[in-house]
C-alpha cells in the first residue's frame, strides 16, 4: 500500500524531539478546547463563574511554560 505524500514530511517533523513536543502540546490544547465546549455546552456553568476561568488561566500557563521550554530547549541545541 502506497504511503500518501504528507506522511513522509509528518514522520521528518515527528522524528524531532522539539517537532513531537510541539505536536503533543497542539493536540493538548484541542483536547482541552473541545473538552471545554462539551462542558459548557451540556452544564450550566459560565466562563465568568470563576471555577472555569482559573482553569483556563491555569492551563493557559501551564502551555505558556511547556513551549517555553521547548524554545528553551532550541535555543540549547543551537549552542
Amino acid at each position: 500500500m502506497p504511503r500518501p505524500p504528507i506522511w513522509d514530511s509528518l514522520w521528518r517533523y515527528l522524528s524531532s524531539d522539539t517537532g513531537f513536543y510541539v505536536a503533543v502540546g497542539i493536540l493538548t490544547i484541542l483536547v482541552f478546547v473541545v473538552a471545554f465546549a462539551v462542558a459548557t455546552l451540556v452544564s450550566p456553568v459560565s466562563l465568568t463563574g470563576g471555577g472555569l476561568l482559573g482553569l483556563v488561566v491555569g492551563f493557559g500557563l501551564f502551555m505558556a511554560v511547556f513551549f517555553g521550554s521547548i524554545v528553551a530547549q532550541r535555543l540549547e541545541d543551537e549552542e
